[in-house]
């Protein structure tokens, strides 16, 4: 059901429900992943349109996410959100459940429509919990892979809901009161490469730039327009780790007209140059 695109080095994975009701939800191993391209000797680096949750039963390995690397041992939850740029590394000896599911699968208000939430976690407290609904899950999957009964769908969406919560009852849990900063974090996924103005921002949300500054902070431990800064320059690191794109045209995606404006603005925020950084990038994957 996950079919593979391409987009230069960058693997794109859409979801496809090929025309059965699966709910949006599909379940797999660390076993069959290994048989696949993401368990390679040489995993690529890939982003998916739809979320990974990964509950780690035995083994360790790694996973990389948006330059972030995560370690990977028994009792781990790893959660992929969409869009996120990852990898799996030394994944040879881990076992245990992954769920894949579409962004509509998650249920309204579930911690898991939080676009910022936490990538891994040990689960402290109630682990058993969290592995008897992964299971229940997969069961429930290769079940109405073998005969579906018409409410296979809702028992898997229902059985997803309960995975969800029991993760995220082992997470960190969020500040209070974020509201305004969930909003701003989703408007500025959607727009950081057509506007990096905190005013143009409170304008689309009806808040008060202060408010929105004064919810990131609280949120992120950033300022709103360091928020934004931050996300386009993320962008850029992306596509110049991962991609032959030239500086001119990341600087295009990224929302400036001039590159000479994006080279000055980036080397502010990292201390390299594009080229300078898109060099080391490459040298660190050789390695």
């Amino acid at each position: 059901m996950v079919k593979n695109g391409q987009q230069a080095a960058i693997r794109t994975l859409r979801y496809q429900d090929d025309g059965v009701p699966d709910g949006g939800v599909e379940v797999t191993t660390f076993a069959r992943l290994r048989a696949m391209p993401a368990g390679s000797v040489h995993p690529p680096v890939q982003r998916a349109d739809f979320h990974v949750l990964a509950i780690v039963g035995a083994g360790h390995g790694s996973v990389t996410v948006d330059f972030v690397r995560h370690r990977v041992e028994p009792g781990t939850i790893v959660w992929i959100r969409p869009g996120r740029v990852h990898r799996w590394d030394d994944i040879t000896e881990v076992d245990g459940t992954l769920v894949l599911f579409r962004p509509e699968s998650v249920p309204h208000g579930s911690p898991g429509a939080d676009p910022l939430g936490p990538v891994s976690w040990r689960q402290p407290g109630r682990p058993a919990l969290v592995r008897l609904a992964a299971d229940h899950v997969r069961r429930e999957y290769d079940a109405a892979g073998v005969h579906r009964i018409p409410g296979s769908t809702a028992i898997l969406r229902a059985l997803l809901e309960v995975l969800l919560l029991r993760a995220s009852d082992c997470a960190p849990p969020p500040p209070a009161g974020r509201e305004a900063f969930t909003a701003y974090a989703a408007a500025v996924e959607a727009h950081f490469a057509v506007s990096r103005e905190v005013a143009w921002y409170a304008r689309r949300l009806g808040y008060s730039p202060r408010t929105l500054s004064r919810a990131t902070r609280e949120a992120a431990g950033r300022s709103a327009k360091q928020f934004i800064d931050d996300r386009v320059v993320l962008e850029a690191k992306r596509l110049l780790a991962h991609t032959r794109v030239t500086v001119a045209e990341c600087a295009r995606r990224t929302g400036f007209d001039d590159p000479a404006n994006f080279s000055k603005f980036f080397r502010a925020r990292t201390g390299l140059t594009p080229g300078a950084f898109a060099a080391q990038a490459r040298t660190s994957a050789g390695r």
